[in-house]
Parts: structure tokens; C-alpha cells; sequence
């Protein structure tokens, strides 16, 4: 039987170029991908402490008594005036309060001075505040 050299498959050299050329794609396209998400997670921490912020400043417009800040419910933070619930800030998946001494808020009774923050460990940046008198910022209470 007679075979024409259009019925042939791929060689190997064939073959092997086109998984050499698919490999570089791939070892350019998934650190892009990964530096993607990680801005991805600080985009969403950064809007979780400006919700938190911009919740606690319509806390003081018209809140009365001493504020506290309550993150024992997973995916939120609860503000009330001393025991009765007055807001709730949703945080998205992962956002978290930092740990540490005055890390995750400060000064909650002063309404000019006060302080929230929230973090990402997968995140570039990581940790995000959000203040009254300079709005949002990267780190922690902290620093």
C-alpha cells in the first residue's frame, strides 16, 4: 500500500517544539497570574477597612456612648455603643483583624483620632488603615 506524505502524523521534533513553546507560555503566564490575585486580595482588604472606617465615622455622627468593636462573627465586625448592636461591616473572604497590641484598632472613643485596620496574609501589602483624620493608608494601628 502507498502512503503519501500528507496521511503522516507529527514527528517528535515537532511534537517537542510545540511543548517547549506551550512550557515558556506557561512559565510567563502563572507568576502574572499569581501577582494578579495577590493585588486582587489587597484590593478587597483595602475596601474592607474603608467600609469599616466609613461605618465607624456614621457611627459618630450620631452614635452615642463609648464605641466597641466586636470580630467574634467570622466575615463581619460588629459596632455597637456598649451592648446594644448599632452597624455591621461585612468583610469579604479573608479579611481578618490584625494581631498585636493596638494592631487592629486604637483610640475608639475619639472622634477625630480613631483607628481600624484589617489584614490579607496573601496579599502584597498585607495590612491596610483606615483613619478619620488621613483616611486609607497601608499598615496596622500599630505603626
Amino acid at each position: 500500500m502507498l502512503t503519501h506524505e500528507e496521511d503522516e502524523g507529527f514527528t517528535l521534533l515537532e511534537l517537542l517544539v510545540v511543548m517547549i513553546i506551550v512550557g515558556i507560555l506557561a512559565a510567563v503566564a502563572v507568576p502574572l497570574f499569581l501577582s494578579q490575585r495577590a493585588k486582587a486580595h489587597d484590593s478587597a482588604t483595602k475596601s474592607d477597612v474603608s467600609n469599616l472606617g466609613k461605618e465607624m465615622a456614621t457611627y459618630f455622627v450620631g452614635g452615642a456612648g463609648p464605641l466597641v468593636l466586636d470580630y467574634g462573627t467570622p466575615g463581619q465586625v460588629l459596632l455597637s455603643d456598649g451592648g446594644s448592636a448599632v452597624q455591621i461591616a461585612r468583610l469579604t473572604v479573608g479579611s481578618r483583624p490584625p494581631t498585636g497590641a493596638l494592631a487592629a484598632f486604637r483610640d475608639l472613643n475619639d472622634p477625630l483620632g480613631w483607628c481600624v485596620s484589617l489584614t490579607y496574609d496573601q496579599g502584597d501589602v498585607g495590612a491596610f488603615r483606615y483613619t478619620q483624620l488621613s483616611g486609607l493608608q497601608p499598615g496596622t494601628c500599630a505603626s
